[in-house]
């Protein structure tokens, strides 16, 4: 048996994040929450309106889907959150190592970032409303100003913790402030900053989902606004489903991601050699 059993933890290994998703023994929480859902919908103890059934959704889905109404909705929702994540990612990071670095920029943010992270942003909305209209510019806006807290916290956090032999080390050996930060610093806190962009990506989606349903328009969330309006159960349901297959999908990408660009840490490591 150990035989037989070690191809299969080898191939496991080698494919990674695919083959973990592949591997149906963890999709039977799904599996079973998909069950219970369709016989619940069916038992008649609720009604169709309160619950579709989940085989009444799925096939929503899929006229959505060839209609191709659903492939617009999906490709402005990832456009925004997509776009307002990259933004948040490139001034979290600038900012955070700003901070760092500056007296002046800590002095300046410090207490903007101890404000703001815990509050919650999307009370901001009416005032970027009133600035901005009810355009993409608006949502932009919320989806930066949301994502890039975490961006910023965990550039912050991780090269103010870079070991101090590092330090010493790179600048014994005749490197100046700036190689000592691109070379040194930036790498030894990439993982954490890897984080703090994982926790962003969701956060992204997140808001652009709720400023989608608060301001309308195309995307996922203002076709389910539009469906709710209608009281088409079914298409509210289908907005749910999407969106959560959208949200996984997005975190999946992040976790490949960053088992690529952090494959020389010891963490990667680890993981492959489980």
């Amino acid at each position: 048996m150990a035989t037989v059993g070690t191809p299969l933890a080898t191939k496991a290994t080698r494919h990674g994040p695919l083959w973990s998703v592949l591997n149906l023994s963890g999709w039977i929480p799904l599996l079973v929450i998909a069950i219970a859902w369709e016989l619940c919908a069916r038992s008649g103890m609720v009604t169709a309106y309160m619950l579709p059934p989940l085989s009444v959704v799925l096939e929503r889905i899929g006229s959505d889907a060839i209609e191709g109404s659903l492939g617009l909705q999906v490709a402005m929702t990832l456009y925004r959150s997509l776009l307002g994540f990259a933004i948040a990612a490139l001034v979290g990071v600038v900012l955070g190592v700003g901070i760092n670095r500056s007296r002046f920029m800590r002095w300046l943010f410090d207490p903007l970032i101890s404000v703001g992270f815990p509050m919650p942003k999307i009370a901001f909305l009416p005032i970027v409303i009133l600035w901005f209209g009810f355009h993409d510019l608006s949502k932009l806006t919320m989806i930066v100003f949301d994502a890039v807290f975490p961006v910023v916290t965990a550039t912050v956090a991780a090269t103010a913790t870079v070991a101090r032999e590092l330090l010493w080390s790179a600048r014994n050996l005749g490197a100046n402030e700036g190689q000592v930060w691109r070379e040194v610093v930036l790498p030894a806190a990439f993982p954490q900053i890897m984080t703090g962009l994982q926790v962003a990506l969701p956060i992204a989606l997140i808001v652009c989902i709720v400023t989608e349903m608060k301001m309308g328009g195309t995307g996922l969330g203002g076709a389910m606004m539009e469906t709710s309006r209608f009281a088409d159960s079914p298409g509210v349901f289908a907005g749910i489903v999407e969106i959560a297959v959208v949200g996984y999908v997005l975190v999946w990408i992040m976790s490949i991601l960053r088992r690529k660009l952090l494959g020389w840490h010891p963490e990667s490591q680890a993981v492959s050699n489980r």
